[in-house]
C-alpha cells in the first residue's frame, strides 16, 4: 500500500499534486510519501505486539537522510552494511544500541568505529572476521557484541542476484558447521556471544522460505542454548517483497502469525531487518518526456531519467509500472521507455503498452522507494536526480539536485599537470 493515487486524472503524492512537484523541482524527481514510510514501519512493528522485537530498517534500501530520521522518530532501529551507513544512521538520530552490522568485507576502520559507537553487535559472516573483531576489540580494551550469521542453505525463490542464503553464495557459515564457529568465538577474549543472524535474500514473496530458514536457525538456537550460550537475539534478516506488477507478497502480520508461535517461549529479542518492504512503494521516480522516435518497427518514449537515476531494470531486468502523471485518452501503443544514457541497457521499460505520450510531458515510475536513489550514479557525468518528502499537503526538499561543479568537487589535479 502506499498514498501515490489519481484525483481524476491527476496523479498525487499523498495531497500534492506530482505535476506541480515535477515542475517546483525539476526531472528526474525522487518522491517520497511520509504516510507510507510510517504505516509501512507500523505494519512490522504492530505485528509482533508485545513480544520483545527491534525493528532494524536496512539502510541499502534507501539511505536519504529525511528518510531515516522519519524512521528514527518511529523508534526504528538500523541495519548497516558499511560505515558510511553507520555514520548516516547515527546523522538521523537513529540509536546506536538499535544498530547491527552486517557485511562481508568490514575494514579495520570501519570495525574501530562501530565499537567506538557501541552498536548492539556484528553480524560476522567468516572465521576471519571474527578473529580480526576480536583483535581491535582487544586493542581498544573493548568486548565485541556479536552474532554468527547462518547460511541455512533455503531457497528463496527470487532473483539470483539478490538471494544470499544458499550454500553457494559468499554470505554466512555454513549452518552444519555453526556450533563449531560459536565454539571459536566463545573462547576469544574480547568476544561476547549475543546473538544468531540469518538472511536468505530479497524481494520473497512466499511464506515457506521465511518459516523454512527460522526453522533451522531455531534448531541451532536450541543447540546453543543446551551448550549455555547466552543468545539474547535472534536476528531473522529480512527481504519481504513488496508488489511491483502482479506479485502478492505476505504481510509482516502474515509472516508474523507463523513465526511467533515457533519462537515463543524461547527467551530471545527478536530482530527484523526490512528495507524494501518499508521504502520500496513509499517511493516514485518522476521523469520527463524529452522525445519521441521511431525505429526498427519500434516506438521510444526517450526520457530524461536513466540507468544511472534507477538501476534496477537495466541490472535484474526488472519491472516498475509507468504511469503517465496526468491521464490522457489517447491510443494505447506499445513502446520502449530509455534514457539519455549511452548504452542500449538504459531502459526503464521495453514494449510496454501506454497511452501516447507528447514531448514534455511526465511519467511516474512506481515502486522506485527501494534500491532507486541508493543504487544511482553519475554514469555519463549526469547529476544525480533530486529528492523530495510530502507529507499531506506539505513537501520539502530532502535531496538536492547534483549540478556540474559536484561531479568534480572531489577530483585533485596533480600538480604537474597545472
Amino acid at each position: 500500500m502506499h498514498f501515490f493515487e489519481y484525483r481524476g486524472n491527476e496523479l498525487y503524492a499523498e495531497d500534492v499534486p506530482v505535476r506541480l512537484l515535477a515542475e517546483k523541482y525539476g526531472t528526474p524527481l525522487y518522491i517520497y510519501s511520509s504516510s507510507s514510510l510510517a504505516m509501512h514501519f507500523k505494519a512490522y512493528d504492530e505485528a509482533y505486539g508485545a513480544f520483545p522485537h527491534i525493528i532494524c530498517y536496512a539502510l541499502k534500501a534507501n539511505t536519504n537522510g529525511a528518510v531515516l530520521r522519519l524512521l528514527a522518530k518511529q523508534g526504528c532501529g538500523a541495519d548497516i552494511v558499511s560505515g558510511g551507513e553507520l555514520f548516516r544512521a547515527l546523522k538521523a538520530g537513529i540509536s546506536a544500541g538499535k544498530i547491527v552490522y552486517a557485511g562481508v568485507g568490514k575494514t579495520e576502520e570501519e570495525i574501530r568505529f562501530a565499537l567506538k559507537s557501541k552498536i548492539l553487535m556484528f553480524n560476522v559472516e567468516s572465521e576471519d572476521e571474527l578473529q580480526e573483531i576480536d583483535r581491535i576489540a582487544g586493542s581498544m580494551k573493548l568486548k565485541a557484541p556479536i552474532a554468527l550469521r547462518i547460511n541455512p542453505d533455503i531457497d528463496p525463490m527470487t532473483h539470483p542476484y539478490i538471494s544470499t542464503g544458499m550454500k553457494e553464495h559468499k554470505f554466512g557459515i555454513p549452518i552444519d558447521r555453526a556450533v563449531e564457529y560459536y565454539r571459536k568465538a566463545s573462547r576469544l577474549r574480547n568476544i561476547d556471544v549475543v546473538g544468531v543472524q540469518k538472511h536468505i535474500g530479497s524481494q520473497i514473496t512466499k511464506i515457506t522460505p521465511f518459516v523454512d530458514a527460522v526453522n533451522r536457525t531455531l534448531v541451532l538456537l536450541d543447540e546453543l542454548k543446551r551448550r549455555d550460550f547466552n543468545i539474547k537475539y535472534l536476528d531473522i534478516g529480512g527481504g519481504l517483497g513488496i508488489t511491483y506488477l502482479t506479485e502478492k507478497p505476505p504481510t509482516p502480520a502474515d509472516i508474523a502469525k507463523k513465526l511467533l508461535p515457533l519462537i515463543n517461549g524461547r527467551g530471545v529479542t527478536l530482530i527484523m531487518e526490512p528495507g524494501r518492504s518499508v521504502v520500496g512503494n513509499a517511493g516514485i521516480l518522476v521523469t520527463k518526456t524529452l522525445y519521441l522516435k521511431k525505429s526498427g518497427g519500434k516506438d521510444f518514449v526517450i526520457v530524461d531519467a536513466g540507468m544511472n537515476d534507477l538501476m534496477r531494470p537495466s541490472l535484474y531486468d526488472a519491472y516498475h509500472h509507468i504511469v503517465p502523471v496526468l491521464k490522457t485518452r489517447r491510443a494505447r501503443i506499445k513502446v520502449d521507455i530509455v534514457g539519455p544514457i549511452c548504452e542500449s541497457g538504459d531502459f526503464l521499460a521495453k514494449g510496454r503498452s501506454l497511452n501516447k505520450v507528447g514531448r514534455g510531458e511526465f511519467l511516474a515510475v512506481m515502486s522506485a522507494g527501494a534500491y532507486g536513489m541508493s543504487m544511482s550514479s553519475t554514469y555519463n557525468s549526469r547529476p544525480k536526480a533530486a529528492e523530495v518528502l510530502v507529507s499531506g499537503k506539505t513537501h520539502a526538499l530532502t535531496g538536492r539536485r547534483g549540478s556540474y561543479e559536484d561531479l568534480v568537487r572531489h577530483e585533485v589535479m596533480p600538480g604537474f599537470l597545472k
